[in-house]
């Protein structure tokens, strides 16, 4: 099985090239829908949940889901590298999750999760079903399911690579002779 197909089957394991043991990891999750119906019907509610490490900043564990369940959550804790603290916002979904670590609750703002909010920003930027006032939706959650695990593979490769270019580098600088859509 090659290495695209490895690294997210599911969408919580992880490339080889990726640490073992992180310091922070960060949890959140996003809102959207998938299907159509008629006008007067809802959509389905639709959840990706994602989990990221603050250095370097990788995606660790994704889930794309009809709910937000703790078991789910801890599905991907689970199956996530162990870490010495994980954060997340104030939903009491995650209060449910067992953690390897310590877990950081923050209720009043998003200082504990601004990586993971960049990162579902990224989402958003990147992946057109899951832009705001677009027309594209993911007709399933399968749909939904590859689309991230694409995403996932070539964000990290794209870390991976950044980080690599930045050693011997300025490592003020902005700069990079690539982008994420080279690693699509």
């Amino acid at each position: 099985m090659d290495l695209a197909r490895q690294t997210c089957i599911i969408g919580l394991k992880k490339p080889n090239e990726l640490q073992s043991n992180y310091q922070i990891l960060e949890l959140y999750e996003l809102y959207w829908f998938t299907g159509k119906k008629a006008k007067t019907e809802t959509r389905e509610n639709t959840y990706v949940m994602t989990m990221l490490s603050r250095l370097p900043r990788h995606i660790v564990g994704f889930d794309a889901a009809f709910d937000k369940s703790p078991a789910k959550i801890q599905n991907i804790v689970d199956n996530a590298p162990p870490s010495e603290a994980y954060c997340t916002d104030g939903w009491w979904g995650y209060v449910d999750v067992v953690y390897s670590g310590k877990y950081i609750r923050n209720v009043h703002d998003k200082s504990n999760t601004f990586t993971v909010e960049g990162i579902n920003a990224d989402l958003r930027h990147y992946i057109s079903i899951l832009r705001r006032r677009s027309r594209c939706f993911p007709r399933s959650i399968e749909t939904l399911k590859a689309v991230l695990e694409i995403f996932v593979m070539a964000y990290n490769a794209f870390g991976i690579a950044k980080a690599k270019y930045r050693q011997n580098k300025d490592k003020k600088s902005r700069e990079l002779p690539f982008s994420i859509l080279d690693f699509l």
